[in-house]
């Protein structure tokens, strides 16, 4: 099946509300291709090597979470970003990003993904924040759910905490937000999850006695670009695959 390429932009734009975000880049298309799309590619972040796989496998679109012109960056089109840019260009390929529209959404967002594949019962979210809450499912100590979440993300996670406390109610947000592990205690949760680390929040989780787990930028935001993809090719009937490309970090 063949899908407009504007009725998709428009139908993303409205379904991952982007008119409520205030974010860091331009979310929607960001790289116009061709008018018809019938097959389309879904990954993390829109590297060369994403856009190499794209290419090889004749994609009309790719969408992912992380995309270009982030503000602060520079506008020269050298280099990398030239490179990358050159082979969308050069295949008519169409690029989506969605940043924190897809972190947010209730159902096929980051975050949703997450507490979906660990089971996690959702009881709310921090206001006019993307951070959620929960209770984890079972009973859970330090060890067991870094054993836990490394199993279900495939990535080896790092956890700050002492191994044998008791784990019951959990926050949680992918990515780069252990900026908000202080929302997190705060909220007088026993554990935060995130995607990364830095050196403050090691001593913030210390002394704060909140149990903080870095389950990696990438492993952590998986689940939305995968699980919207799905969704597409359920509403609309073109081709979608999920390409998972790992990184370290």
């Amino acid at each position: 099946m063949t899908l407009h390429r504007d009725e998709l932009t428009d139908y993303l734009n409205d379904y991952l509300s982007v008119h409520q975000f205030s974010d860091y880049c331009p979310n929607g298309l960001q790289v116009e291709g061709k008018t018809d799309i019938r097959r389309l590619v879904t990954g993390v972040t829109a590297s060369q090597r994403l856009i190499d796989e794209a290419i090889d496998r004749q994609a009309d679109a790719i969408l992912v979470h992380h995309g270009y012109f982030w503000k602060g960056e520079s506008a020269a089109l050298t280099g990398i970003k030239r490179n990358r840019l050159a082979a969308l260009l050069a295949h008519n390929i169409n690029l989506y990003a969605y940043h924190l529209p897809l972190d947010a959404h209730p159902e096929h967002g980051n975050n949703a993904q997450l507490a979906r594949l660990m089971g996690w019962d959702v009881t709310g979210q921090i206001e006019n924040s993307l951070v959620m809450l929960g209770k984890v499912e079972g009973e859970q100590t330090g060890a067991s759910l870094r054993e836990q979440l490394s199993q279900a993300l495939e990535f080896e996670v790092l956890h700050i905490g002492e191994s044998e406390d008791p784990i019951e109610t959990i926050a949680w947000c992918t990515g780069a937000a252990q900026g908000f592990l202080q929302q997190a205690i705060d909220a007088g949760v026993d554990a935060f999850v995130s995607g990364e680390i830095s050196e403050p929040t090691v001593h913030l989780a210390r002394e704060s006695g909140v149990h903080y787990f870095a389950a990696g930028h990438h492993a952590t935001e998986r689940g939305g670009p995968a699980a919207l993809g799905l969704h597409l090719a359920r509403r609309f009937g073109v081709s979608v695959e999920f390409i998972d490309l790992p990184i370290p970090v």
